[in-house]
């Protein structure tokens, strides 16, 4: 066999994931939330700092997040305590904490008034508001900038932050589930990587 053929027999046997990191992304811990929080203030990124608090907070998927307008958030200028996002049929509900509240509206009074009805408009002239792969992009930026594993985490550790939190604090995978928007529990116990048997007898100690 020449070496040239066994050099491309070696590539294609070669799995396309070694060396990476796959499956799921893991959550942000308290300290690593407050890493990249400090961060974004001390470099007075506005935007972003509105986008990474309202991912924590909001704990939608990446396409809802930067897909949601201002009047979604805002009423009369003012940023609300309580958001329900209208996705996929069904309405997900959820709090907007003070700190992101505060953030969010230092965002909107900087934001452009001209840039259109989404919260965060795009940068690119035919888009109307960032798209889940600059989403993407903004996140990896986040976790690097913070001296972090890029590979081991994306945005569905912004999704998986908080919910990851509450079930930790309070053990109750129902209250999660629904936060979550998920319509099956099992949905919810694959999501967080917790054990079946745990989610199970938690999820019997619940009654509906």
């Amino acid at each position: 066999m020449s070496a040239e053929i066994k050099s491309k027999n070696d590539h294609l046997s070669t799995p396309w994931n070694k060396g990476r990191l796959v499956g799921q992304k893991r959550p942000l811990r308290p300290k690593e939330v407050w890493a990249i929080r400090v961060r974004l203030q001390m470099e007075h990124r506005k935007r972003d700092l509105a986008l990474f608090n309202l991912a924590i907070d909001s704990k939608l998927r990446g396409c809802d997040v930067v897909s949601l307008r201002v009047d979604d958030i805002a009423a009369g200028g003012r940023v609300r305590d309580r958001v329900i996002q209208h996705k996929t049929g069904r309405p997900v509900q959820f709090e907007i904490m003070e700190q992101t509240r505060a953030s969010l509206q230092e965002w909107l009074n900087a934001r452009p008034a001209d840039r259109g009805p989404f919260v965060f408009p795009s940068r690119v002239h035919n888009q109307p508001h960032v798209t889940a792969r600059q989403y993407a992009r903004i996140v990896h930026g986040w976790i690097e900038g913070a001296g972090m594993d890029g590979s081991a985490y994306g945005t569905h550790s912004m999704r998986r932050t908080k919910a990851a939190q509450i079930y930790r604090k309070t053990g109750n995978l129902r209250a999660v589930q629904l936060l979550l928007g998920h319509t099956k529990i099992e949905s919810t116990v694959r999501y967080l990587g917790i054990e079946v048997d745990d989610a199970l007898s938690l999820s019997e100690q619940v009654e509906l």
